[in-house]
């Protein structure tokens, strides 16, 4: 009887990490919102790239300067690691992104949700996000580097299961990761301090004014693979138009265009 229990013990042991790498790679490791300082959250138009690529891609509507601010939910049961990349800037050192492990990242614990309001310059204060021009953005004005711009994108990592120790005539024990096996990343908890564009240039993000934000470091593993990508390229309304994302034609009185398709709910997540 005691050797079945171990045995279902062990079984457990090794089954939910493999159940949780599936859950990870359906893509719904996260729920994603941008929300505008005036009230409520920026709509989002998911859109299918002509070629294949890794992850999930929307358009979004900017309005000129409005600031904004990035939520992040995480939807599993471990803590993740997230890294984001504004106009192709990772938003806590700056520096030009691929979304790639080793970058820095904001850590959010299971079944929580982190707000992010703007570029981090210190360990307690960030400046805000808000939409401009390219030429007002801070990956233009600061690092000349247009590659990505009007993008917001972010990479999460699940955090790295601790190695299992292999019995040896003494009690079975978890061992953790080795010390500095990754970089420490700032992590934000849940209960921290909280007109027309020229033509000629597309939407971007600005360097706004310092806010108060504090952030402490922790230790965090990650995997190597991503658990999910999410790419979100924001634009001016006309140009949303001109591409026939969001419908910006006169409206005929006796032609319910709003009623043309089935209404979505509010909390579908698909």
């Amino acid at each position: 009887m005691k050797r079945n229990a171990l045995l279902m013990v062990l079984f457990v042991v090794w089954v939910i990490p493999a159940l949780a790498w599936a859950h990870a790679r359906k893509g719904e490791a996260v729920d994603v919102r941008v929300l505008s300082d005036s009230g409520g959250e920026f709509p989002k138009y998911r859109t299918y790239p002509g070629c294949s690529q890794e992850g999930k891609y929307f358009y979004m509507e900017a309005v000129k300067g409005q600031r904004y601010s990035i939520e992040v939910t995480n939807r599993s049961d471990r803590r993740i690691g997230v890294v984001i990349a504004v106009d192709g800037r990772n938003i806590i050192d700056g520096k030009k992104s691929d979304l790639k492990r080793k970058e820095r990242m904001y850590i959010v614990g299971p079944y929580e949700s982190n707000t992010f309001e703007g570029w981090r310059t210190g360990m307690d204060r960030t400046n805000r996000f808000y939409f401009t021009e390219q030429s007002d953005s801070y990956a233009e004005k600061v690092f000349s580097d247009g590659s990505a711009m009007g993008t917001i994108a972010l990479a999460v990592y699940r955090e790295k299961l601790p190695e299992i120790v292999p019995y040896s005539g003494g009690t079975s024990r978890m061992k953790d990761a080795p010390a500095g096996a990754a970089p420490c990343a700032p992590g934000e908890s849940l209960s921290a301090d909280r007109s027309e564009q020229k033509k000629s240039e597309q939407a971007g993000t600005g360097f706004g004014e310092t806010t108060y934000s504090p952030a402490y470091r922790v230790h965090f593993n990650p995997e190597q693979a991503i658990a999910e990508k999410i790419v979100l390229k924001y634009e001016w309304r006309s140009k949303l138009c001109r591409k026939g994302i969001i419908s910006c034609g006169p409206k005929n009185r006796f032609w319910p265009d709003h009623y043309e398709f089935a209404p979505i709910p509010k909390d579908f997540k698909g």
